[in-house]
C-alpha cells in the first residue's frame, strides 16, 4: 500500500468516525449550547458568511438555503471555523429531507447535519441542531443525535400556502409533535409563521423582513408572552426568500389557483373552459377526466408570426411536477386545424377585467412562470418586450424587444439559458430583476 493511498483511507473526513456515540447509527451528538437569546435575535445566511466580509456577529448563522449552497462545509468544515466563531451561534445544516427522497438519503443527510453540528461544537462554537424529518419512516432516525432540552430550530416556509401551493401543515405537524415528545426542546426558533396548531416555547424569525432590503435593519421589537409561546412579531432574519428549501414535497405542496386565470386549469371532467384575456385574445382549455387541463388553444400568435407561430396554435399541458407546464407550442402552417371537442361542450367564461391581475407579484412569481412554459409579454418605458420558451430547445429562453406596437422579430432575439439569465438581461441601465415588478403584463397566461 502506498503512503498516498494510506493517507486517502485513513483521512478522518472519509472516514467520520471521530464522535463516539451510542445512539443508532452511530448518529454523531450536537451538545446541547448554553444560549443566552432575546428579542434582537438576527439570522445570516452560510452563503453571507461565505461570500461577503461580514461584522453582524451577534447574529446566528443558519442553512435554510439549497444544499449546493453550503455543501463545502461537508467537504471542508476546517475552513470555516475561524469565521463561524465568530458569531453568536451556527444552526446545523439542513441538508434536504424532502419526502421523495430515498430513506437512505434521508439518513444520510441526518447523519451530514449532525456530524458537522458535532464537528463545529467540538470547535467551541455554539451550535443549535436544525430539526428536519420526512414521512414517519424516518422518524427512526431524524430525531436522533441531539441532547434533550436543547434549543433547536425548524422551518415552516416550504410547507406553509405559498403562490399556487397549498399548505402541508398536516405532514409538518406529525413530524413537529414527534420532535417535542423525543427531543422535550426548551426553545424552538421557527423560522417563517408557525402554525396555530404548534405549542411549546417558539421563538418566532420574521419571513417578510428576511429579504436583503432588510440587511441593515436593526429595529426590532419585543417579545411578547402567549401562553407558552413566546413570539417575536418584528425579528430579522436574513434569508434571499426564493432560496428556502429543505422539507415537505420537493415539489411543494398541491398546486390550486391563485388568481382568477388561474381557475382555468381546474374544471368539470371532459368539458371546455374558454378565458378571455385583459387583451381581448381567446384560450380555450380542455379539462381531462381527473379534472385537470390536458391541453390548451390560444386564438393568437402572440406577435410571434415570424417563428411560425399561428393563429391559433395549442399547446399539451403537462401535470408531472404537480403543476401545470405548457409544452411547446403545436402551429397549424397548413391552415388545417383540428377542432378543439370534448366529450361535453359545457363551455364556461372566465373574463379576466383588470389587468392588474397579471402584474408579477415577485421575483419567484416571474420565475415560477418562465418555468411554467408560459408565454410573457410587457411594456416598461415605451418598449414591448416578449419572453418565450424557444422552440428548439426546452432549456433556453428568448427575450424579444421592439418599439411599442410592433411585432417580435428574429433580430431582435436573445437567448438565456435559465430564468436568472433572463433576470440579469438590463433595461435602461438595470437588471430586469429590479422592474419585473413594476412593468406592465400584457400576458403571461398564468
Amino acid at each position: 500500500m502506498t503512503l498516498e493511498n494510506f493517507n486517502y483511507r485513513t483521512n478522518p473526513l472519509f472516514l467520520r468516525n471521530e464522535f463516539d456515540s451510542d445512539e443508532p447509527w452511530s448518529m454523531p451528538i450536537i451538545p446541547k449550547a448554553n444560549l443566552s437569546l432575546d428579542s434582537n435575535l438576527r439570522l445570516i445566511g452560510f452563503d453571507k458568511v461565505k461570500n461577503s466580509k461580514d461584522n453582524h456577529y451577534k447574529r446566528m448563522v443558519h442553512f435554510f438555503l439549497y444544499d449546493y449552497q453550503f455543501e463545502s462545509i461537508w467537504d471542508n468544515p476546517g475552513k470555516y471555523i475561524d469565521a463561524l466563531k465568530q458569531y453568536k451561534a451556527v444552526l446545523s445544516p439542513d441538508f434536504s429531507m424532502y419526502i421523495e427522497m430515498n430513506p437512505i438519503m434521508q439518513l444520510y443527510n441526518t447523519f451530514r447535519n449532525r456530524w458537522v453540528g458535532a464537528f463545529l461544537a467540538s470547535k467551541g462554537i455554539k451550535v443549535v441542531p436544525t430539526v428536519n424529518w420526512g414521512l414517519e419512516n424516518s422518524f427512526g432516525f431524524c430525531f436522533n443525535g441531539i441532547e434533550k432540552g436543547s434549543t433547536v430550530a425548524v422551518s415552516t416556509y416550504m410547507v406553509s400556502e405559498h403562490g399556487n401551493h397549498c399548505d402541508q401543515k398536516d405532514f409538518f405537524m406529525k413530524g413537529y409533535n414527534e420532535m417535542l415528545n423525543r427531543i422535550e426542546p426548551e426553545l424552538v426558533i421557527c423560522y417563517h409563521e408557525p402554525f396555530p396548531e404548534m405549542t411549546g416555547n417558539i421563538l418566532y424569525v420574521n419571513y417578510s423582513l428576511s429579504s436583503w432590503q432588510h440587511y441593515e435593519d436593526d429595529e426590532c421589537k419585543s417579545i411578547t408572552q402567549n401562553s407558552s409561546t413566546i413570539i417575536i412579531k418584528n425579528s430579522c432574519g436574513y434569508i434571499c426568500s426564493d432560496r428556502v428549501k429543505g422539507t415537505g414535497s420537493a415539489f411543494g405542496g398541491n398546486w390550486k389557483p391563485k388568481k382568477l386565470q388561474d381557475e382555468r386549469f381546474l374544471g368539470k371532467p371532459n368539458s371546455i373552459k374558454t378565458y378571455i384575456t385583459p387583451k381581448g385574445e381567446k384560450y380555450e382549455t380542455k379539462i381531462g377526466e381527473n379534472g385537470l387541463a390536458i391541453k390548451e388553444r390560444h386564438h393568437t400568435t402572440h406577435n410571434k408570426e415570424h417563428t411560425g407561430h399561428t393563429n391559433p396554435h395549442d399547446h399539451n399541458i403537462d401535470w408531472t411536477n404537480g403543476f401545470p407546464v405548457l409544452g411547446k407550442p403545436i402551429n397549424y402552417p397548413d391552415k388545417v386545424i383540428p377542432e378543439f371537442k370534448s366529450l361535453e361542450r359545457g363551455n364556461i367564461m372566465n373574463i379576466c377585467g383588470n389587468t392588474n391581475d397579471l402584474k408579477f407579484e415577485s421575483i419567484s412569481d416571474f420565475k415560477h412562470s418562465l418555468v411554467y412554459g408560459r408565454e410573457i409579454e410587457f411594456e416598461w418605458n415605451g418598449m414591448s418586450y416578449g419572453i418565450f420558451r424557444e422552440e428548439d430547445n426546452d432549456k433556453e429562453y428568448a427575450l424579444y424587444k421592439v418599439v411599442k406596437g410592433d411585432t417580435f422579430k428574429n433580430d431582435d432575439k436573445i437567448l438565456f439559458k435559465s430564468p436568472d439569465e433572463v433576470l440579469d438581461y438590463v433595461i435602461d441601465e438595470m437588471p430586469l430583476r429590479k422592474l419585473i415588478t413594476d412593468v406592465i403584463v400584457l400576458n403571461r397566461n398564468v
